[in-house]
């Protein structure tokens, strides 16, 4: 299963031409503390005790409470593997125009190098999203 990854550039510009909704997959409180302008917060991990990483039981079902299949969306994280893996997700399970986002909000180190994200290259950050797009809101209107 293919899943395109674009630059942060290249989903900002799907955001501002072809209306993708921004899926930011990170734990609550690291969008809290920045995110892409008008994101959503779906979490495919919680931050547990000692800063482990948790699944998010609920992923899937708030992600399809707010979006239909075949929505335009693009997911983002800190550096482009929670957003691949919830891509992967969400294809498996019916999605058909899901996007990742590439290097994340923060960038990403590989073997080709690094590339910068979302903050690095300047796009639009806001710490305070609009409240029907916090987590806490999408999973009370999921149930």
């Amino acid at each position: 299963m293919g899943i395109k990854r674009v630059s942060p550039e290249e989903a900002r510009e799907l955001m501002d031409r072809q209306g993708y909704a921004y899926v930011d997959v990170r734990s609550i409180p690291e969008f809290e503390a920045g995110h892409p302008e008008g994101a959503y917060n779906v979490p495919l991990l919680h931050m547990g005790a000692g800063g482990r990483m948790l699944p998010n039981p609920d992923f899937l079902g708030v992600i399809e409470s707010r979006f239909a299949k075949d929505a335009a969306v693009v997911l983002g994280c800190r550096s482009g593997g929670r957003s691949f893996q919830a891509a992967m997700v969400l294809a498996a399970s019916g999605f058909t125009n899901v996007i990742d986002q590439r290097a994340g909000f923060e960038g990403a180190v590989g073997p080709g190098g690094s590339e910068a994200g979302w903050r690095a290259r300047g796009l639009p950050v806001s710490t305070k999203p609009a409240p029907e797009r916090t987590y806490d809101s999408l999973r009370a209107k999921a149930r």
